[in-house]
Parts: structure tokens; sequence; C-alpha cells
């Protein structure tokens, strides 16, 4: 499995993707530091909701082969400036999560969002009913795919 360390605004997911990547129960706790994990890197949201953290965002992603931009469909605040991608020098996928929460326009929103940030790749995602967790999984162990 290729290493993906999630990015993403307070309360869109990252760390319950991690959770579900790791294969452990499913439990909410504000994330406050970098975690490294086997198979995932989880982020504090706040590093990508001030500037400030940027550098250490690129810093963390040294040991990821790809990197997720998480966007949540639900929320109304967008952190992922344009191309936001190019600090990266690695591939970055979009991950819309909460997808049975959503209706086709926020969705259509999030795709878009995630498209101008530079994901060359869009997931949509629900850990509750499982939906697109496959091919999201099917994307990470293909090796093949770099």
């Amino acid at each position: 499995m290729r290493k993906v360390m999630f990015i993403g605004q307070t309360g869109s997911g990252k760390t319950t993707l991690s959770q579900w990547l790791q294969k452990k129960d499913l439990a909410y706790h504000k994330t406050q530091q970098v975690y490294y994990f086997d198979d995932s890197i989880d982020t504090p949201g706040e590093f990508m909701e001030n500037r400030f953290y940027y550098n250490a965002l690129v810093s963390a992603s040294v040991d990821a082969e790809v990197i997720a931009f998480v966007q949540d469909p639900t929320g109304s605040q967008n952190y992922f400036p344009p191309f936001f991608s190019s600090r990266f020098n690695k591939k970055v996928i979009g991950i819309i999560t909460k997808i049975d929460l959503s209706d086709e326009q926020a969705l259509c929103k999030a795709r878009e969002l995630l498209k101008l940030a530079g994901a060359t790749e869009i997931f949509e995602v629900s850990v509750i009913t499982g939906r697109g967790l496959e091919e999201l999984n099917a994307f990470l162990f293909d090796s093949q795919q770099r």
C-alpha cells in the first residue's frame, strides 16, 4: 500500500479515513499534531486553515507517496487555494467525504474545488455507508499507479 497523507479542514474526515485505513474502530478525537501510521499520515485541520503552517504540511509529506486533499461537502468553507498541489512533489488526489450527508449540488462544488486545487483524481466516500471506499482502497493498493 502506498502511504497517504490526509490534508483538509478541521472536521473534514481525515482522522476517520486514517482510522479506516488502519482498520481501527472509528472514534473521533481532535488531532493536535501530525500522526504517522504505517499506511497514512493524519494532519491537524489547523495546518490547512492557517497559511503559516503550509510549510509544516510540505515537511510532513516527505514520507508520503500520495497526498489526499480531503473536502467535506457539507461545510461552507474551502481552504484549498488554487493550484495548492504545486507545493508537493507527489501525486495529489481529492477525497470528498460524507457523501451520505450531501446533495448533488454540494458534491459538484466539492469536485470543482478539488480540481482547482490540483487533485488529479477524485474519490467520493462515506465511511459510514462504505460507499466509495473500495475504489479508494484499490487505488492506494495499486503500486503501479505512480
